[in-house]
């Protein structure tokens, strides 16, 4: 299973950007995938996730961020709008598959929001 995260560059806050994550390896419809980002000197936080039946967020991106899935394409995505500074992070997917009890991280994906 291979998870392969793109989408990150740098932009001015308000701006937005659309995060992908290709998942190679297994079929993406059955299963939960997220999105997490650590910014320089935190800890990696969760932002989003979906599942087969339902989505979630953080607060701190509630209302700005959509997380969807293309399951033909076994792709997720991440649309990032009203973009901040403190958005400014690396981002990661992750995949979780359920009955093995086992994460797959993809590489991160590098998201700078100026002032």
């Amino acid at each position: 299973v291979q998870l392969q995260a793109s989408g990150g560059g740098l932009v001015q806050a308000g701006a937005s950007l659309r995060l992908s994550c290709a998942v190679s390896g297994v079929s993406l419809g059955y299963y939960a995938i997220g999105w997490f980002r650590q910014a320089p000197g935190k800890e990696r936080e969760g932002v989003s996730c979906i599942s087969p039946s339902d989505s979630h967020y953080a607060d701190s991106v509630k209302g700005r961020f959509t997380i969807s899935r293309d399951n033909a394409k076994n792709t997720v995505y991440l649309q990032m709008n009203s973009l901040k500074p403190e958005d400014t992070a690396v981002y990661y997917c992750r995949l979780y598959i359920a009955h093995r009890e086992i994460y797959y991280w993809g590489n991160g994906t590098l998201v700078t929001v100026s002032s």
